[in-house]
């Protein structure tokens, strides 16, 4: 296990992966932190994608630690935020999550208004327990909630509790026991090499560059809306350092990824062909092609791509199976590289995903090979 030192009294950040420290930025296991709260226990937390998060959570536990009079008594404290309601416990504890950049705060707010605050917003704090949190739960299946809002809405209130947990207020965390909803994204629907041919040309020039980039190099669409010529690194590598975020309609860092980080993919021939043949076109801006068609000073915003879809869904002459997305360009890139053995550790690294699990759980049943197999070549050595 590796572990980062910080400052004493702050506690530590680690992985348990057994890789070296300056292999972790490119690891794809999460960051955990380890310090002793309010009570003096140690504690845990894992689920951090970069090292700062995992920092910027310690300082902010430490901070809050220091803030909290020593002299305090439990008893002031159960007093102080007992009778506090949630929504007014949840909106001084946002006031503290300075670490998040605006499109999360966004999110959160939007988790808070439309999922947390209507069920629980006047509840007293001191009145959590497992019960309140299971029952919270239950009302969002009831009410049809997706299984991604349901596990975003609750990791915010475990959040918020667990905060409250080390002021004292429960006897017992309120989270103990509780099965948390469990996000299991549907099996991708990929487009067959014939639907992706008749696809990228069914659009403008911009639709078939955001379709290449997307099927070949695992691009994102928000990716794919902020190409640059200048980020062709070499013949077959492109280095992807941006997206447009869909929330500010401009240039942001990469999805779990902190500003300046960028990570390189395959650049296919084919691939690189349509980004030269579409600068030569349409000209650039700084390097970057797609441009906002109004006022080429803007990026260009990705819901433009999603109207193209649908009107491509539209017409219904082109063969769109129920459940093609935009999307499934993506899934695209994935089933490719899998069926040609590339290793799902490279697939990750190249799709960005925040951890191996998640390309493991969306595309293991494109991995080629059975277990038959698998025992023949294992035999072939061993026989040898």
């Amino acid at each position: 296990m590796a572990t980062t030192i910080l400052p004493h009294g702050m506690g530590k950040v680690f992985k348990e992966c057994g890789h070296s420290e300056s292999y972790w930025p490119r690891c794809q296991h999460p960051y955990k932190i380890r310090y002793r709260n309010a009570r003096g226990r140690q504690q845990e937390e894992s689920g951090f994608a970069n090292q700062d998060a995992a920092i910027t959570r310690l300082v902010a536990i430490y901070n809050e630690r220091r803030s909290t009079p020593t002299n305090q008594p439990k008893a002031e404290r159960i007093a102080k935020y007992g009778p506090m309601t949630f929504r007014a416990y949840a909106k001084e504890w946002k006031q503290g999550q300075r670490h998040l950049a605006p499109a999360s705060l966004i999110h959160l707010d939007s988790l808070l208004h439309h999922h947390l605050f209507p069920a629980l917003g006047t509840r007293r704090m001191d009145s959590f327990d497992h019960k309140v949190v299971e029952y919270f739960i239950r009302t969002m299946e009831r009410s049809g909630t997706g299984l991604a809002t349901q596990s975003n809405a609750f990791d915010k209130l475990k959040a918020i509790l667990l905060d409250a947990n080390r002021l004292g207020l429960y006897p017992d965390s309120p989270l103990l026991g509780v099965q948390a909803p469990v996000y299991d994204p549907k099996r991708a629907v990929i487009p067959t090499p014939e639907q992706l041919r008749a696809l990228r040309t069914a659009g403008d020039d911009t639709f078939e560059l955001v379709v290449d980039l997307m099927s070949g190099c695992g691009l994102r669409n928000g990716e794919a809306a902020a190409v640059n010529l200048n980020n062709i690194v070499a013949d077959d590598t492109y280095r992807v350092t941006e997206q447009v975020n869909r929330t500010t309609k401009d240039y942001d860092r990469l999805k779990h990824r902190k500003k300046g980080e960028y990570r390189d993919v395959p650049l296919p021939p084919r691939v690189r062909e349509t980004i030269e043949r579409y600068a030569e076109t349409h000209g650039t801006v700084d390097g970057y092609l797609i441009r906002h068609p109004q006022d080429r000073s803007r990026p260009y915003p990705t819901y433009l791509l999603n109207n193209r879809w649908q009107q491509l869904r539209r017409t219904q002459t082109l063969d769109m199976p129920e459940g093609l997305v935009l999307y499934s360009f993506r899934h695209f890139f994935a089933s490719n590289c899998l069926a040609h053995h590339i290793p799902i550790t490279d697939v990750a690294e190249w799709m960005g995903h925040k951890t191996l699990e998640i390309t493991f759980k969306i595309y293991r049943h494109l991995m080629p090979g059975s277990i038959g197999q698998a025992a023949a070549i294992l035999n072939t050595t061993l026989a040898a």
